[in-house]
């Protein structure tokens, strides 16, 4: 694609100068053989560098053409850093996050990966930090300074219960508070809440509920801020509670469900290596944006640098341009 695609319509000059050197060049070839006597032609001309001689030609005459593609603003789609955008990460430290069927513990791997996808998301993202567990709680505010966030990973401590919908709407909450912060003519900034959670929410037990899940996803797509659902853990975790084994299976549906209703997306990961993978793509999505560049610099320095040598062949070969 071109911005200003017009501007092609100079290769037709480009063309007629090409048809324009072939004719020349047979004109002369056709004046040269009304010498009868070869022998006499062979003493008296010059020798010539044979079909190199066009080479300074056929440079300049591609360099004209980089010229015009330059002129024409050719377009290239590239992945670019966001900007502006704000991040919620919301993390489940509910008691069957201490399960070990993903090693060392459901918790201990959700901080490490959440570390490291801190670690690899473009600078110019804000991002907070929730944690819930019977409540939630704002444990980092949006921001750029990565550092902040990382520590209040590390810091994050198991509780009882599992309150969904108020850690949903606590991070909206986050996020529309930066949106009013930055003001100007573009639109607000955009949004999106990761959360994780292993189980199924337990205060409210309706997710209908004004503080339940489902009424925050809701209210999440009304706000246009998706959110990026990730169910972690195994349908066999335990935890022991009081001496004895309480299994603590992952629950998928709800989880579905909330995605589903906010726009945005579901994933499932069982393992550390599925929790990694899962972070790597949403960074993708999240931390970059398809944006169309004009890559006419390119074209007009090759142009340039061609015609440099265009001349410089001629002036080396001591051709003349016509």
């Amino acid at each position: 694609m071109f911005a200003h695609p017009w501007w092609l319509l100079a290769l037709l000059v480009v063309a007629g100068l090409v048809v324009a050197y072939v004719w020349n060049e047979r004109r002369r070839r056709r004046n040269t053989m009304r010498f009868t006597n070869l022998g006499l032609l062979e003493k008296i001309a010059p020798k010539r560098p044979g079909r190199l001689r066009h080479a300074p030609v056929a440079l300049v005459l591609v360099a004209l053409t980089c010229l015009v593609v330059a002129l024409a603003g050719p377009l290239a789609t590239e992945q670019v850093p966001r900007n502006r955008a704000t991040v919620m990460l919301a993390i489940d430290v509910s008691l069957s996050m201490r399960a070990t069927d993903v090693s060392p513990s459901r918790l201990q791997t959700a901080q490490q990966a959440a570390t490291e996808f801190v670690d690899q998301l473009p600078p110019g993202i804000n991002l907070g930090l929730v944690s819930f567990a019977g409540t939630a709680t704002v444990l980092v505010s949006p921001t750029r300074d990565r550092d902040t966030v990382k520590r209040g990973i590390a810091t994050l401590q198991l509780a009882e219960s599992t309150a969904t919908g108020e850690a949903v709407q606590a991070s909206l909450a986050s996020i529309r508070s930066v949106a009013t912060q930055i003001q100007g003519p573009e639109e607000p900034p955009p949004g999106r809440i990761i959360l994780l959670s292993d189980g199924k929410q337990t205060i409210p037990s309706d997710l209908e509920a004004p503080r339940g899940a489902f009424t925050a996803a809701d209210q999440a797509k009304q706000q246009n801020v998706p959110i990026s659902a990730i169910s972690f853990g195994t349908d066999y975790g335990e935890i022991e509670i009081e001496g004895r084994p309480v299994p603590v299976p992952v629950a998928d549906s709800d989880m579905q469900e909330i995605a589903r209703r906010s726009g945005g997306d579901f994933s499932k990961a069982a393992t550390q290596q599925d929790l990694r993978a899962t972070y790597d793509t949403l960074r993708e999505q999240i931390g970059y944006e398809s944006q169309e560049v004009d890559t006419g610099g390119d074209w007009l320095m090759a142009g340039t640098i061609l015609i440099v040598i265009g001349l410089g062949t001629a002036f080396a070969l001591g051709a003349r341009l016509p």
